[in-house]
């Protein structure tokens, strides 16, 4: 027995993420070990509870992953916890295709219980029919209370109350209306590591949920039996110790996905190095530079000059090397600010990244490559590659998950692969990429 709960809500911009933070940090402060994971591909919230728990937080994703895959993280990850906290994505019900892949999707799968949300700002009464309506629309989610966000005062609490009370919902508390509970945009331009902003918004936020919101009481009513899986996966056993890995690792390039890494790991030795700080590349039989926010840092990478002339040798030489989003960017001849002026980067593709005209792309991805089938991935940028390298582009359909073709493409030199595409792979043998007899 243990607390479960996930954190769900009516839509996005609800507050999840501000009472993710400070619960967590309260738990913290409470001398608690609470493990965080994160409903859907969001890899800026896993920093985020990294920030206020202390514990590095874990994707659980129904489009990247199988069921059977998503109940071996949750046991493998949350059995030494003292309690499990899940962040949703959207709202509750939202999903890439009606409710499949849903935050209450994923509350249905491991049987833990739904704490709500709801944004009262503008709301009173009128709560009670959307109370009414998130509490029988499914019998298989249990929607164990709810928790208001931007309450104006106690004369609005009590109308929120007494929704609650009519509807059968049970009220846990809420979260008054101050500006400095805003969770800080996480577009471009937001440095996700600067742990002291954060450190002190996770302990205002915690303050702010143990005055306002019974938190013993919720513990209790979210305390329910934790499952382990039957058997563990099979590639939970599988170790190719003689594969040494290097990943990129820095405030440019940090976007990675927890279980990649302990796949990685499982593959063989790891080792970290700075395309922002390191002389060259440490010796490896497989290059990662995964995304992250290298046009935040474009003077300093253009400046590293030695390290530019040792990835681009190790990519001539025909070494493995795979590249998503802005490490495919960092692996372009140049790339183009946001201040509109270009910077010459590793040029393995002679192709230009831009940061003009900014616009967001994102979505589910899914291919087949090398006789791989249905790898699958995330993708979400501003940038764009302005006259891609055509002799590099592969001969790969890229779908959404509607079954629908993209224009996203996946680039091919020698043995570096590279795409806009954050791939997961932690049911797949990423060294099957590089089978030379397709």
């Amino acid at each position: 027995m243990k607390p479960q709960l996930l954190v769900g809500a009516a839509s996005s911009g609800s507050g999840k993420t501000t009472f993710t933070l400070g619960l967590l940090r309260a738990l913290k402060n409470r001398s608690l070990k609470a493990q965080p994971f994160k409903c859907g591909p969001d890899y800026i919230d896993t920093k985020y509870h990294l920030l206020a728990a202390g514990e590095e937080s874990v994707n659980l994703d129904l489009f990247l992953s199988s069921e059977s895959h998503i109940r071996n993280l949750y046991a493998k990850y949350g059995s030494d916890a003292d309690i499990c906290i899940t962040e949703g994505v959207m709202g509750l019900y939202d999903g890439y295709d009606g409710m499949k892949g849903s935050s209450a999707k994923l509350a249905e799968l491991l049987g833990i219980p739904v704490v709500l949300i709801l944004n009262a700002k503008s709301m009173a009464y009128s709560a009670a029919p959307v109370l009414y309506g998130y509490k029988h629309f499914s019998k298989s989610i249990n929607i164990a209370g709810v928790i208001f966000n931007r309450v104006s005062s106690e004369t609005h609490y009590a109308y929120l109350q007494q929704a609650c009370k009519d509807t059968g919902v049970e009220c846990l508390g809420y979260i008054p209306n101050k500006k400095e509970l805003e969770v800080p945009s996480r577009h471009l331009g937001l440095s996700i590591d600067n742990s002291f902003c954060m450190d002190d918004f996770a302990n205002r936020a915690a303050e702010i949920i143990e005055e306002f919101v019974d938190l013993d009481h919720l513990l209790k009513i979210s305390n329910i039996p934790f499952c382990l899986p039957d058997k563990p996966e099979r590639n939970e056993v599988e170790i190719r110790s003689d594969i040494k890995i290097a990943v990129a690792y820095d405030n440019a390039f940090n976007f990675i996905y927890r279980e990649n890494l302990a796949r990685l790991k499982r593959l063989g030795e790891v080792v970290f190095f700075s395309p922002l700080n390191d002389a060259k590349l440490p010796s490896a039989d497989l290059v990662y530079l995964p995304g992250g926010y290298p046009e935040l840092y474009l003077d300093k990478l253009t400046e590293n000059k030695t390290m530019l002339h040792s990835i681009k040798a190790y990519a001539e030489n025909g070494g493995n090397l795979l590249a998503e989003c802005g490490g495919m960017m960092y692996l372009s001849k140049v790339i183009v600010g946001m201040d509109g002026n270009p910077y010459s980067m590793v040029g393995v593709f002679d192709q230009e990244a831009t940061m003009q005209d900014m616009k967001l792309t994102l979505g589910y991805r899914t291919f087949t490559y090398n006789g791989i089938e249905n790898i699958r991935g995330h993708e979400f940028h501003y940038s764009r590659i302005k006259d891609p390298q055509m002799d590099s582009i592969s001969d790969v359909s890229i779908y959404n998950a509607k079954g629908l073709r993209t224009k996203t493409n996946l680039f091919r030199y020698k043995n570096t692969i590279a795409g806009y595409t954050h791939l997961y792979w932690g049911e797949l043998d990423l060294m099957n990429l590089w089978n030379h007899k397709c």
